[in-house]
């Protein structure tokens, strides 16, 4: 099965490229875009107190960065433990022995300038980290994912420095992506729209009771393996398939149910390659166009999200698109039904900023990336949801998700 998307590539079932071919990532300038937030703004976007009791607002001495994200983001560094120390002159990278190699190789790859690694147990890392921040009056932590009894350690050890929780600093960076960023994630997007091309063979044969039985799982792991043999690393996320009335929710997961003709099927995956992920979401009639209630969902949804691709723009607040797709499905009758935001940012993670939705005054510049996902859910009947991954251009966006929206399988 191929098809063309607007023009452009062609979505089959060979593999669309291979990460070896993509431009380097580098991180050039990162650190230091960094240290003018803390030498500046430091903490003052967050709430709450240092360990002294202090307002957190401020600049910041030392960041320590625990988000694995935010850690290969600043330094190329993709391993599964590690923590980064940021000073004004220079950064610490500390990890185990599991990455002695890989952690210079990475490191020296990516350009990072003035970034110095230690390898060792827990205990000398945190001495490392302690001594690169020595003299520091504020230490900024990132709070997010930190737990209570990991907080209360580390201000034990930055102790007499202000420890203070900080939020978003890094990830605020992350917002625009460079040209090598979005390569690997439209080289993401071709390994999950080539997949679903694959794949798709086996809904039409559940609408024509023709072949094995197919639940939603076996789909999803079918897809899954796709993506794989596509040339993805992994899935960008858990996979959704939702069938009948399971697709009336939102992050159903995929179960026993058999699909079968008539059937509403909401497929929402993502590939990742080289660390940066892909998510798009398409929704299925099985044997036919929809007709009745369904049907006219599924008019809408589309519109709904042709509206808000429309409000992607440079300059545009992120809560416009959101404004755009819930004004459509307002009209309708069925706002109540649209019960989740619009969209997200996408990069290392899945969901990261900008957040697009309801009053988010996040600014869309060229190099964003985001998602436009809206979604109708009717308990009894069946629910839609159309997505795609957009990056913002100079002029207007461009879809990085080019599967067709043809509905009926």
């Amino acid at each position: 099965m191929t098809s063309r998307a607007g023009g452009g590539r062609d979505i089959g079932t060979s593999p669309p490229g291979r990460s070896e071919h993509l431009p380097p990532i580098s991180v050039v300038g990162r650190l230091d875009r960094l240290r003018k937030i803390l030498a500046t703004e430091g903490a003052g976007s967050t709430s709450g107190a240092s360990s002294d009791g202090s307002p957190s607002g401020g600049p910041l001495d030392v960041l320590v960065v625990t988000e694995a994200a935010n850690i290969r983001w600043l330094t190329g560094f993709s391993g599964s433990a590690g923590t980064l120390v940021v000073t004004p002159e220079r950064a610490l990278l500390v990890t185990d022995g599991r990455y002695r190699t890989q952690s210079t190789e990475q490191v020296d790859a990516s350009g990072a300038e003035g970034v110095d690694i230690v390898i060792g147990g827990g205990g000398a890392q945190r001495d490392a980290l302690v001594t690169a921040a020595a003299g520091a009056s504020r230490v900024g932590l990132e709070a997010d994912r930190v737990s209570w009894a990991a907080a209360t350690s580390w201000q034990a050890s930055f102790s007499p420095s202000a420890l203070v929780p900080v939020s978003g600093l890094v990830e605020q960076l992350r917002h625009i992506k460079d040209d090598a960023e979005i390569a690997r994630m439209a080289l993401a997007a071709a390994a999950a729209d080539a997949a679903l091309a694959q794949t798709l063979p086996l809904l039409a044969a559940a609408g024509r009771r023709t072949g094995e039985v197919l639940t939603e799982a076996a789909f999803g792991a079918a897809l899954d393996h796709a993506m794989r043999m596509q040339g993805a690393e992994d899935r960008a996320f858990e996979t959704i398939v939702a069938s009948g009335e399971n697709s009336a929710k939102p992050h159903a997961r995929p179960g026993s149910r058999i699909i079968g003709p008539g059937d509403p099927v909401v497929v929402d995956f993502g590939a990742m390659v080289d660390g940066y992920r892909s998510d798009m979401t398409r929704t299925f009639c099985i044997g036919g166009e929809p007709t009745g209630t369904l049907g006219d969902v599924f008019a809408v949804v589309a519109e709904s999200q042709q509206a808000g691709v429309a409000t992607v723009l440079p300059g545009r607040e992120a809560g416009d698109v959101d404004a755009a797709c819930r004004e459509v499905i307002g009209a309708a009758g069925w706002a109540e039904n649209f019960e989740h935001g619009t969209g997200h940012g996408v990069g290392l993670d899945i969901h990261e900023g900008p957040s697009v939705g309801a009053g988010s005054t996040a600014i869309l510049w060229a190099g964003t990336v985001v998602t436009v996902e809206p979604g109708v859910y009717l308990p009894d009947i069946g629910g839609v949801r159309i997505e795609d991954t957009l990056v913002v251009t100079s002029e207007g966006s461009r879809p990085l998700t080019l599967f067709p929206k043809d509905v009926a399988v």
